[in-house]
């Protein structure tokens, strides 16, 4: 095989190459998606005719991490969920940041408490989509989340998010990450690992501790779509999966326009099953 298609050795006459469909049926196996070709065993599965199905755009049903003007975002919550409708979404969440990020005009208790009446009003008011009130609340250096669980209790959604001391050592960040998991209102871990890239590494901790940790607690980690973060990689994806951690594809839109880039998250190789 090179190039040019697939040629039998002995006449070296051309038995597949018009398609890549053609070729891998040739060679007795089932089509290897791009998103795939990792050389992790996909190609025994194909052999073996156990591939995962991936999932399509059709198959993703809402978005769970979206900002608003009440923060950083450039959209009302009105306009947010117009746009998610005309997606074709079932749900969405408005997640605001959390009050530690002051750049960002974080919510306080006393905001984030009626930034959820807004949210609750919108979705009695805003037919054809549920929309749930949550938050991206800021895990702190300790691992203490920046608003009181008081006000945690009343979302639907809570996000777990680092954004601050990334350089911190391993095992402190390790042990940062579990103990926001082990808090009792947390729903999902953001962008896990706060890659920017080739802007910012990851930062390093015991991924294998942390996905069991959200495995017992049941909290699901991001798959954060925003192409800058694309956050899980695929192998940390994998790991979820093999550990029976759930996995939530969301884009972290700022603005309408940003629904789109769920197409980045899909892609990250997602599969059924």
């Amino acid at each position: 095989m090179n190039e040019y298609g697939l040629v039998r050795i002995e006449d070296e006459k051309r038995v597949a190459g018009k398609t890549e469909e053609e070729v891998y049926k040739t060679l007795g196996l089932d089509y290897i998606a791009p998103e795939l070709r990792e050389n992790c065993g996909e190609i025994e599965a194909a052999a073996a005719h156990t591939l995962p199905v991936l999932i399509t755009e059709n198959d993703i049903q809402g978005d769970v991490h979206m900002h608003t003007v009440e923060t950083d975002g450039r959209c009302t919550i009105e306009e947010m969920a117009a746009a998610a409708k005309e997606r074709g979404y079932k749900y969405m969440a408005i997640t605001d940041h959390s009050k530690n990020l002051a750049f960002a005009n974080g919510l306080d208790d006393e905001r984030a408490m009626k930034h959820v009446e807004k949210i609750r009003a919108a979705d009695k008011s805003f037919g054809g989509i549920k929309i749930f009130a949550g938050i991206e609340v800021d895990i702190l250096a300790d691992g203490e989340l920046d608003l009181s669980e008081n006000v945690l209790a009343e979302m639907d959604v809570v996000i777990a998010s680092v954004h601050s001391h990334f350089q911190q050592e391993p095992a402190k960040m390790t042990e940062r990450l579990i103990r926001a998991i082990e808090s009792k209102s947390v729903s999902i871990i953001g962008h896990p690992t706060g890659r920017l890239l080739l802007r910012r590494d990851a930062y390093p901790y015991d991924m294998d501790a942390v996905l069991r940790a959200a495995a017992k607690n049941n909290v699901a980690m991001e798959l954060n779509a925003y192409p800058d973060r694309l956050d899980l990689c695929d192998m940390h994806l994998r790991m979820a999966k093999e550990r029976g951690v759930k996995i939530v594809i969301n884009t972290d839109a700022h603005h309408t326009s940003h629904m789109k880039r769920s197409n980045t998250g899909f892609y990250r190789r997602a599969a059924h099953g």
